[in-house]
């Protein structure tokens, strides 16, 4: 018999969380099978930050040579003001953070972060099925009958829906309403440092923050490559769900004020530079409030499919990763039956995940904040500086 007496585990979604669920799981021993209804596993997107409290994970996992081969390691976070370019506040990374934390602050191209995970998948041995768009179940005496939209059946001790912000997973165990448009949009670009002024390469993470709007730069893929986000207030687009919408310049700039001094000349040079952007509407849900929300009986919620979060903290991946480890321990080693290791797992996890919810939209209103608010957060920043930036709760993690 396997690890903690199971005999297969389902995970719905092929992403990062599905991806991380699929080699923790692997790693403990618990038998698991990866369902994904893309016909390939690709990562869409471009950059994401991973603080040390993800990094150390990856390399408990045995991926830290792997992760340093492709992912970048900034020494400086810096918040500088979109309107003026002065720069407000610092946060050292670097040896800092390794010294702090025990593990390195890193900035990776999520299709790098996505493969060396498949990589590591196809290491343990785990099953993946792609094509196979998991969309119910049904408890029986054996566990659940899991099956797909395309026809196919299996049974397994426990469903972990790792879908994504539209989780079908999540609606058949929820059946709550879809995650909330938050009014905002971001337009993302990758753009290689060789092509860029000699003044605007940079290894570094910076933040502008102006009214409503905010953007963040820092490299990936070793340096090479700099990754920009610039998010912005707007309408709800025809097609809300799609990542690949292209955007433009100059519908970025109006957005933006530009021409109203909204941003000044520092910012507008650098996001000129970019030939190309593509769009996508974020959205969310309110924060956790029960354990209940991320487990039920025999099936679970990962990542998005429980908490997609806002940008504006950097853990999106990285909540995922930690859910990854802590659901793998609990299957393996919990006590009691299936069900009560499930609900151990959203017991550790509900309040974690809902406080850095909170804390991402706490943030952009920081960001985007306007007038005495405006005034304050610099003043804040000026005085405050690493103190205030600095995230101990957040970056000592799990392990």
């Amino acid at each position: 018999m396997a690890k903690g007496g199971l005999k297969q585990v389902l995970v719905a979604g092929g992403g990062i969380g599905g991806l991380a669920a699929a080699v923790a799981c692997a790693r403990q021993g618990v038998p698991v099978q990866l369902l994904e209804r893309a016909t390939q596993l690709s990562e869409v997107g471009a950059g994401i930050q991973i603080g040390p409290n993800v990094t150390r994970i990856l390399q408990a996992w045995g991926l830290g040579d792997a992760l340093a081969q492709v992912a970048a390691f900034p020494k400086l976070l810096q918040a500088r003001d979109a309107q003026t370019g002065r720069v407000l506040g610092s946060l050292r990374l670097g040896e800092r953070a390794q010294a702090l934390y025990g593990a390195p602050y890193a900035t990776i191209h999520r299709a790098d972060l996505q493969g060396l995970l498949q990589v590591a998948v196809k290491a343990a041995g785990v099953d993946v099925q792609l094509g196979q768009t998991v969309q119910g179940w049904q408890a029986g005496a054996q566990g659940l009958d899991v099956h797909s939209a395309q026809g196919q059946h299996w049974q397994a001790d426990a469903l972990i829906g790792a879908d994504g912000v539209w989780s079908a997973v999540r609606q058949q165990l929820l059946g709550d309403a879809p995650a909330r448009f938050t009014g905002q949009l971001a337009y993302r670009a990758l753009v290689a440092q060789a092509d860029l002024p000699v003044h605007l390469r940079t290894h570094e993470v910076t933040v502008w923050m102006g009214p409503r709007l905010h953007v963040v730069h820092y490299p990936v893929r070793g340096g090479e490559w700099l990754n920009l986000v610039a998010i912005v207030h707007g309408d709800k687009p025809a097609h809300a769900e799609a990542w690949d919408a292209a955007g433009h310049t100059q519908a970025l700039m109006q957005a933006m004020g530009a021409v109203s001094g909204a941003v000044g000349r520092d910012l507008q040079e650098r996001l000129a530079s970019v030939s190309a952007w593509w769009q996508w509407a974020l959205h969310d849900r309110a924060p956790l409030a029960y354990a209940h929300e991320m487990a039920q009986g025999l099936v679970a919620l990962l990542g998005d499919a429980a908490h997609p979060m806002r940008p504006f903290l950097a853990q999106g991946a990285g909540m995922a990763i930690e859910d990854a480890q802590v659901l793998a321990q609990c299957l393996a080693h919990g006590a009691g039956r299936v069900p009560d290791r499930l609900q151990a797992y959203a017991e550790q996890r509900w309040a974690r995940n809902a406080r850095v919810q909170a804390r991402a939209i706490r943030n952009g209103q920081i960001f985007h904040a306007q007038g005495a608010l405006a005034l304050g957060r610099n003043w804040g920043l000026r005085l405050g500086g690493e103190r205030l930036m600095d995230l101990p709760w957040l970056y000592s993690g799990i392990l």
